[in-house]
């Protein structure tokens, strides 16, 4: 492994010009406090932007590159203007809203994205520039999600990892984006992409399949000569650094502080980043209920709001930083007096002593955001909670929620479930606070942020290893090559060929799958080429294949070997007898899941049915063809049928009869040199695995398979069918 190089928006160092001098000061934010406690011990060089403009003297660019390299650290420089638009007006204004579900707040500005694509490109340079082979490439985030693509398209065989720390939406709310394909192209062309749960990992499925239309199976989605792996890493904390500074003198002396200060008070905590998406109104106007509620609790609890400045120059921003205060202003003037006020508020950063104080000193940690990726300080409050005590209320639409099944979720949205969580909390025993935080401690402790970052590397260079396994069994120049040379000189030569997925890509409907003219033209030159016979190998009905094939000299194989038209007959013949009695037991258990499942429909062919589910919903569909075949299984044990599961379909037919059988008959017949067979699922495994020593066999698309060689698309087969004749000619 070479190095490690982290791509984020920005550094875990910050630089300030004061009074003509450069101060460089930590990073805030969760990316930067998560990873910067690891970056170092790996051989990393963080890539990223400082948080200074651009403008300034060489010789201020010349030291900030000399220090932060010191640190193992990268500038891209970008002018203010740059990260306005590029930051400002593309990722808070508009990725930001509408990935966390507030549509409503987002804008569309085709200048902003024209940003985007620059400071992608801004820093894709930066990365070649020093990208070496070996290294490993993981880019964080949202503000990159371009990124992956352009790296791909400069580097040679590049490794590239590729991370969202937060929501990835539905596909409902995704497809709203104007550059959505652009974005999701971009986020594909990484070799392995995470996300913090499942939902996310799914929605990012959905959209790939509906706007894309490339499948995936167990996470993996072909794309091309390659293929992009989908998996959920949840990001942990660096767990030791809290529980150890929960007992430290510094920290004790700062919780003495505090209870000076809050007496004997019972206190809630809330830390947040100024943001709409943290729900801190609907938090407000809950305690506000809890204290109408409950007056037995006035004057003997404290509210804790920490809230850290962000984004302070964008007008919504300014807007809700306004509504709190006043809403903070209200509940105390209500509800305090002379000797105490109900909500203690902060507005400012706290230093990492202080915040451990607050969570070792708060009774209830209140982490309630409308929608968040992860959120750390759920995490970090369990961490510094080393007396065994303390209740943790959390958001169900948090991704940490997805983790930490013993704190006490709420709809943030319910009013009455947040004044009824903290009713729960303060009534709670010691012992089952006890229980509940042992339970999170210990998960949060195995996975912590260190095994969250080798999990994800981990499993990135294991990608890697199988793309280039992949790339070996590609049917490359030298491959191809000798393949036409073979062909090119055999004295009979018999060529396979599935239709659907390997001469014409799929589509919603298999009536809409018509062969093209080139492909026409391709199977006449290549079935009147001296020596030469051509076979269709298709699971399609005989009418089908005879109306678009009956007038060229080639053979036939319809219903995956079922009948057999010769090259030159006349009719069609069964392989063997069969008879289709069953139908009328099985029809009406497939037009029950079709019924069930909008988009789908069954196909009706001689001797088989197929329930086709290409146009329903991808997670609808899988779910119901899963049931349909555990239900068929069970019904076709003594029918003798067999249940075939193909590219978003399943099939039933009789069994015995399958392509490879059917392909024995032509060469057992006849005296051939060459074979060629190609397809693209698994029904086409039966062809590769009758065919005799010598042969050459291409899947269409990746995966196991018994064929020697892959090719990516439907394309690359009319290529190199296009080869074998430019090449004879």
């Amino acid at each position: 492994m070479g190095r490690l190089l982290i791509v984020s928006n920005r550094l875990p160092v910050t630089v300030h010009k004061r009074r003509g001098h450069l101060h460089f000061e930590p990073s805030a934010g969760g990316l930067a406090t998560g990873l910067s406690s690891l970056y170092k011990s790996y051989n990393a060089l963080w890539i990223g932007w400082p948080g200074i403009d651009r403008k300034n003297s060489s010789a201020d660019r010349d030291e900030i590159r000399e220090k932060l390299l010191a640190q193992n650290c990268l500038p891209v420089f970008l002018s203010q203007r740059e990260v306005d638009e590029y930051y400002n007006k593309f990722c808070s204004a508009t990725i930001w809203p509408l990935f966390h579900y507030f549509p409503q707040y987002a804008s569309y500005s085709e200048s902003a994205w024209k940003a985007y694509e620059h400071a992608n490109q801004t820093f894709c340079d930066a990365i070649v520039e020093v990208w070496q082979q070996g290294d490993i490439i993981w880019v964080q985030d949202f503000q990159l999600m371009l990124l992956p693509r352009m790296l791909r398209s400069r580097l040679q065989d590049p490794t590239i990892g590729f991370f969202l720390h937060i929501p990835f939406p539905s596909i409902e709310m995704f497809r709203m984006l104007p550059w959505r394909t652009e974005i999701l192209e971009g986020i594909m062309a990484s070799d392995l992409v995470g996300f913090h749960t499942w939902d996310y990992a799914g929605h990012f499925l959905a959209s790939v399949r509906f706007l894309l239309g490339h499948e995936s199976w167990m996470g993996r989605i072909p794309v091309g000569d390659r293929s992009t792996r989908v998996d959920v890493f949840p990001m942990g904390i660096d767990y030791s650094r809290f529980a150890s500074a929960a007992n430290s003198p510094e920290v004790e002396k700062e919780v003495d502080k505090l209870n000076e200060s809050f007496r004997e008070r019972r206190t809630i905590l809330s830390v947040d980043r100024l943001d709409y998406t943290k729900g801190i109104l609907q938090r407000l106007d809950a305690f506000d209920l809890f204290l109408d509620r409950n007056p037995q609790y006035r004057e003997k609890l404290k509210f804790v709001l920490v809230v850290v400045p962000s984004r302070t120059m964008v007008a919504r921003y300014a807007l809700l930083k306004k509504q709190i205060d006043e809403l903070v202003g209200a509940i105390n003037g209500k509800h305090g007096s002379l000797r105490w006020t109900p909500i203690t508020y902060t507005y400012r950063s706290v230093p990492f002593e202080s915040l451990v104080a607050l969570y070792r000193r708060a009774d209830v940690a209140l982490v309630t955001p409308l929608r968040d990726g992860m959120n750390l300080v759920a995490k970090e409050y369990l961490a510094s909670r080393t007396d065994g005590r303390g209740v943790l209320i959390l958001s169900e639409t948090a991704g940490a929620a997805k983790e930490l099944g013993e704190a006490v979720t709420v709809n943030v949205n319910n009013e009455e479930d947040l004044v009824a969580s903290l009713e729960t909390a303060f009534a709670m025993t010691d012992a089952e606070q006890g229980e509940r935080l042992r339970v999170m401690q210990r998960r949060l402790r195995r996975y912590d942020v260190r095994r969250w970052a080798e999990d994800f590397l981990n499993t990135l260079q294991e990608t890697a290893s199988a793309q280039e396994e992949l790339r070996t069994r590609v049917l490359g120049a030298q491959a191809r090559r000798k393949l036409v040379k073979d062909y090119q000189q055999a004295q009979r030569r018999l060529l396979l060929l599935d239709y659907d997925g390997t001469l014409v890509p799929f589509f919603s409907r298999p009536s809409k799958a018509v062969p093209t003219q080139e492909v026409l033209e391709l199977l006449s030159t290549l079935s009147n080429s001296e020596n030469t016979d051509v076979v269709l190998i298709s699971g399609r009905e005989r009418t089908s294949l005879n109306g678009w094939f009956g007038e060229l000299h080639i053979g036939m194989v319809a219903e995956h070997g079922v009948w057999l038209k010769p090259k030159g007959a006349d009719d069609w013949e069964m392989f063997e007898s069969l008879n289709a009695e069953w139908k009328e037991e099985v029809r009406p258990i497939f037009e029950l899941y079709a019924d069930r499942t909008p988009g789908s429909f069954v196909e009706e062919k001689d001797f088989s049915l197929a329930f086709q589910y290409r146009r329903s919903d991808s997670r609808l569909g899988d779910l119901r063809a899963r049931e349909l075949v555990l239900h068929l299984e069970a019904l076709t044990t003594n029918l003798n049928l067999q249940v075939l599961e193909g590219s978003k379909v399943v099939e039933v037919k009789n069994s015995g009869v399958n392509k490879g059988r059917a392909a024995q008959r032509w060469f057992s017949e006849g005296n051939y040199d060459f074979i060629l067979a190609i397809g693209d699922d698994w029904t086409d495994e039966d062809t590769f695995r009758a065919l005799p020593d010598g042969a050459w066999s291409i899947k269409v698309g990746f995966g196991t398979t018994a064929a020697h060689y892959n090719l990516g698309s439907p394309g690359k087969v009319t290529t190199l069918l296009r080869d074998l004749l430019t090449v004879e000619d």
